[in-house]
């Protein structure tokens, strides 16, 4: 069962109650994230993310840390492109303490100068390992090459530059702006019933900012077929294509779904059978759909030798051209059909998984449809559809990006 509140403030509160388990994940979403920074503040949503861990005016870092092992719990965080959540697991008989702990991180952390400075060497050290990880850089490089001057194109992580620059003040201006109750979404699924919401309301009370910043993320992005190549000495050339794609709110969302399913979105998909299994020509191959409020990107993948770079390249053309001039087989329309089913499905059978799903709903699009409803949508999903995502997936009209050592 989902309980949902909006509270007096702004801020919005949902919970799915299941009684079957004996946990409860508790998730605080914050609408921000690296689309809504200034370029000269790029990285400070993922920064203050981590600063929210180094100690409150009730706790110190170590105490919080403490407090969850002490309880066999598990407290996390995570940035996106337009979002921020810090989100613990617990026993359902711990969950009270869960809330009060994340809500002394949201509400009374301290951005201690010493800290920052401190945190600012591991967040240097997280940059220089995505750097050193040429599959995970491609990707921020297929964002700056489709999407230019747009938020959207900077990384979640910031760049080496701004992150030395950030002040203890741009923190606290910043979290003022954006962590505001109307931005944010507290989720909860697990052996909790819908009392647990005062508790939560009462726990978490943030003021309402009668003066909300400009928000970056209210211009739609453009999409630029441009190409991005840069030298590293590395085993193998990466290669990223990048297609436009759609937003969540879009009515082609789940025909994009099927196509990136078949394209390469699992094992038996075109790119994977045809690159992998029977050319040999890469390990890893694969494509995957990233959908935003207003736009989407679908990429494809892959890693392979650089003297096979350009046969690679060609090859996945040829096959995204045969794609949208043949279509689907029939065989892959009825496959990629029950494959998008049964992925949702499955990827709902934990707590976690219901906790992100509900707060994603509410926090972007407001709603929340039921397993049943989504199972409609997908069976609903024509040929036509479909044909008209693939009638976009020019050759001429992919952003691209490459690493390799020549």
């Amino acid at each position: 069962m989902l309980h949902r509140k909006e509270c007096s403030n702004g801020m919005r509160i949902v919970l799915e109650e299941i009684t079957s388990v004996r946990s409860v994940t508790i998730g605080i979403w914050v609408k921000t994230g690296s689309r809504d920074e200034s370029t000269e503040l790029n990285g400070i949503s993922h920064f203050i993310e981590h600063m929210l861990f180094k100690g409150t005016e009730n706790r110190t870092s170590q105490e919080i840390a403490e407090a969850f092992d002490g309880i066999g719990g598990e407290i996390n965080a995570f940035t996106s492109k337009e979002y921020t959540c810090f989100y613990a697991k617990v026993l359902d008989t711990h969950k009270e303490l869960a809330i009060e702990i994340l809500a002394d991180m949201l509400l009374h952390s301290t951005f201690d100068q010493t800290e920052i400075e401190r945190e600012k060497n591991v967040v240097l050290e997280e940059i220089n390992m995505t750097e050193d990880t040429p599959d995970d850089i491609i990707h921020d490089l297929l964002a700056q090459s489709a999407y230019q001057q747009h938020p959207l194109a900077k990384p979640i992580l910031g760049a080496k530059s701004t992150v030395n620059r950030l002040t203890q003040q741009d923190m606290i201006q910043y979290m003022q702006n954006q962590y505001v109750p109307e931005n944010i979404v507290v989720s909860i699924a697990g052996n909790a019933n819908s009392n647990f919401i005062k508790t939560v309301q009462d726990t978490l009370s943030v003021e309402r900012n009668q003066i909300l910043a400009d928000k970056n993320s209210a211009s739609k992005p453009v999409f630029y077929p441009k190409q991005i190549s840069q030298t590293k000495e590395t085993e193998q050339a990466h290669l990223c294509l990048g297609y436009e794609g759609v937003g969540i709110e879009d009515n082609l969302e789940y025909a994009m779904l099927i196509v990136n399913n078949v394209l390469g979105g699992s094992m038996s998909s075109r790119l994977f059978q045809e690159i992998r299994e029977k050319e040999g020509m890469a390990y890893s191959i694969f494509s995957y759909h990233s959908a935003f409020v207003d736009s989407g990107l679908l990429t494809i993948y892959a890693g392979t030798s650089k003297n096979q770079l350009h046969f690679v390249q060609d090859k996945i053309h040829y096959i995204v051209d045969h794609l949208r001039k043949k279509g689907l087989s029939n065989k892959e329309w009825q496959i990629s059909k029950e494959q998008l089913k049964g992925l949702y499905m499955l990827s709902l059978e934990s707590t976690n998984s219901k906790m992100s799903r509900n707060a994603r709903n509410e926090l972007l699009l407001q709603t929340h449809p039921s397993l049943d409803e989504i199972m409609k949508k997908i069976d609903a999903v024509r040929l036509n559809d479909v044909q008209d995502i693939l009638d976009t997936l020019q050759t001429d009209q992919a952003a691209t990006a490459i690493i390799s050592p020549e």
